[in-house]
């Protein structure tokens, strides 16, 4: 298989990964939905940068050295798990709120609170180690280099599904912004999901070695 055809194949692979619902994808669906738009994109931008630093970790080896810590695959576990709890308590205590009350989150907070809630998700992880080594060429050297191209590829990919969906997520609370109730029922249902993301990753296991 020539490399043109290899990365063809790539693109088809991470593109159908990247429109499956996954916990990245449900927190931005989950911010759009109790936040609206532009806190979403901002959470968006600090995901992207997590995704690179998976991306950076996982061509350094580094990935591969925390996933055969149970320790460190621990502490990374619950360090993303209970920030989720907490992002999921701060939206619930605010449902119902004004959209338009300053300063709740502090300038800046959406896109550094997407960053650590990808950067610490061991799922990603875990997936660039599975599914990026796949599709490298051993024999054509470079292979750190290889693993970052299509690292950053597939962060891409993610991100502009995630953008697509906030969009769509957000028409939809804009058209429930105006309705104090249901607008507040949505954003207690926004905690839930992220409480379940929360819980799921504090559930998530190391692989066995």
């Amino acid at each position: 298989m020539t490399d043109q055809a290899q990365f063809l194949v790539f693109l088809a692979a991470a593109g159908t990964l990247a429109v499956m619902p996954g916990p990245g994808l449900l927190y931005l669906t989950a911010r759009a939905l109790a936040e609206g738009r532009a806190v979403a994109l901002r959470c968006c931008v600090g995901s992207f940068g997590g995704g690179l630093v998976h991306v950076v970790a996982g061509s350094a080896g580094l990935s591969a050295l925390l996933l055969a810590s149970s320790t460190a695959f621990s502490v990374l576990k619950m360090a993303g798990g209970f920030y989720l709890l907490w992002l999921a308590w701060k939206t619930w205590h605010r449902a119902g709120a004004s959209q338009s009350v300053p300063g709740t989150w502090g300038r800046g907070g959406p896109a550094i609170q997407g960053f650590i809630v990808e950067a610490t998700n061991p799922k990603t992880a875990l997936f660039f180690l599975a599914f990026i080594p796949q599709f490298i060429d051993v024999k054509a050297g470079h292979v750190a280099m290889q693993f970052i191209a299509l690292g950053v590829t597939s962060v891409v990919l993610n991100t502009a599904v995630a953008l697509i969906v906030i969009f769509t997520a957000a028409n939809m609370q804009q058209r429930i912004a105006h309705h104090r109730g249901m607008m507040g029922y949505t954003q207690k249902g926004s905690a839930l999901l992220l409480a379940a993301l929360g819980f799921a990753t504090l559930l998530v296991r190391k692989p066995q070695t």
